[in-house]
Order: structure tokens, then sequence, then C-alpha cells
């Protein structure tokens, strides 16, 4: 049965333009303004949501996102209130895909069935877990296809053709193509190399393609919509939140505003390329 995500990819594709899949933490300042950012994105141009997990130790992200957890941490974000905050958010948005990106551990203290279930029913379309490769599908991949959520892959610039086949094997949704070798917010991507990557993987697969890490304005992601299915805006939302915040890194009147007013940039900027190509 096809997902949010596989519906809202298929009618971004019928209008001939990327998705813009945009990244924000749980709980980043705190539950309730976290709640008003990811209501307020679908108007602001967000197509798919990505959804931080905080986590303590987040290998992957730069310090824009890695901050970004310890503030959601601190104001005591937990797993269960992320499904909550989900759940939340669906009270008022039935339509727009939801994926939780994060790590395995707190899954695994959760407990995976009761995590699938949980999500299942909050409204949490599909997961990106960075920390599990192939090898370890039977944890979390394959029961979370069985509960019928998507389970996204990443593919690198690392990732040759001789491995490419084993990462794509069970991934659903879209590949996420994470455009540099490194860790999140850490570089500018090489858009040639970009849009030959895209192609490669495309050669592999009938999911889309969707590029991020390195994306941080309406430039850059007209840059990235020209070549793939979705643009993926992360750390440039979250640094501009924490921008917003004051001393003691708590809301301000300014901090929605901030957040929704560079998705809308992006958001322009993605919907330019479409508008070049024609």
């Amino acid at each position: 049965m096809p997902t949010r995500i596989d519906q809202r990819f298929q009618t971004l594709k019928a209008e001939g333009r990327a998705a813009l899949v945009t990244f924000v933490m749980a709980g980043d300042p705190d539950l309730a303004t976290s709640l008003e950012i990811l209501t307020a994105l679908p108007k602001a141009g967000a197509d798919v949501i990505e959804v931080g997990m905080p986590f303590t130790d987040p290998m992957a992200d730069g310090p824009a996102i890695q901050q970004a957890g310890l503030r959601a941490l601190h104001a005591g974000t937990t797993l269960a209130k992320v499904l909550t905050l989900v759940a939340d958010f669906r009270r008022s948005d039935e339509a727009t895909p939801i994926v939780l990106m994060g790590y395995y551990n707190p899954i695994y203290i959760y407990g995976v069935a009761r995590f699938l279930t949980d999500a299942k029913a909050a409204g949490v379309d599909g997961l990106i877990v960075v920390d599990l490769p192939p090898e370890e599908d039977r944890e979390l991949c394959l029961p979370t296809l069985e509960a019928g959520l998507a389970f996204i892959r990443l593919a690198t610039p690392t990732t040759d053709d001789k491995r490419l086949p084993t990462v794509l094997a069970h991934t659903s949704g879209f590949v996420y193509y994470v455009s540099i070798t490194g860790i999140t917010g850490a570089a500018v991507p090489d858009y040639n190399q970009v849009a030959s990557a895209v192609r490669r993987i495309k050669g592999h697969t009938d999911l889309p393609v969707a590029v991020g890490f390195g994306v941080k304005n309406a430039q850059s992601a007209a840059a990235i919509a020209r070549e793939a299915d979705g643009v993926v805006v992360g750390s440039a939302i979250v640094e501009v939140l924490r921008a917003s915040l004051d001393a003691d890194n708590k809301a301000t009147g300014k901090t929605v505003e901030a957040v929704t007013s560079l998705v809308r940039e992006i958001a322009e900027g993605v919907k330019s390329a479409k508008r070049e190509l024609a």
C-alpha cells in the first residue's frame, strides 16, 4: 500500500518539480515551539518533513544538529514525546509525509515492536536510521517494512556500483543521497558530481532520489532540484532557529518566523528550477 511519501513524490513528479524535504529536531528548543514550527512548515513550502529524534551521540551530524539535539534533550524531549509531537501535528495535517530520522539506540531501548506500533499510530510514514547498515536489516528495516512504513536508506559518494544494490535492496519511500563525505552542514557539494551521482543511482532504482547535506539557500536548492527528485535542507534550518533564540536558548517571538522565512525562500528556489527547465 502506498505511503504518504509515495503519494507526495508521485504528485510532484506530475507537477514537474522536485520535493522540498525539511529537517527539524523534535523538541528544539521546546516541544510547544517545535509543534508550531511543524505546523507552519507545509504552509511555508515543505513537501516532506524529517523530524529528528534527539540522541546523545549523533556521530553523523555536524555542530548545528548536535546542538539542536542537546537543546531538545535539555528541554525534556524523549522518544515517546517525539511520537506525541507527530500525533499532535496529525490533528491538523493528514497529508504531509513525516519521516523520523536518527539513530538506532533510542528505538532499541524503546523496543522495536512497540516503537513501530506507536509510530504507525502517531502518523509516521517512514524512518531514516543512519547507523544501521543493510547487513543489520533484520534489526529494524524488515520489521519497519512489515509494519507498512518506509525505510529510507542513505547512499553516499563512496557507495560504488558494487555496493549500491545492497543498499537499495530494502529501501523504500526515496533514496537519500548524501552529497558530500563527512558530517552534516560541513561543506558545499559539487553540483556536477551530484548530478552524475543522481543519474547513476537512478540506473539502479525507480525510487525518487533526494539530495541533502550542504543545501543552504535558494540558489543551492535550485541547483540540486534541476537533477534530483528532492532537496533536503537541515543544518541551515536548524542554524537559523538557533540564531533566533535568547541567551538561555529559549524561543523568542522571532523563532517560528525565522524558520518559515528561510523555508519559503528555499521553496521558491526549488520551484524556480522547474520554471527554468520549462
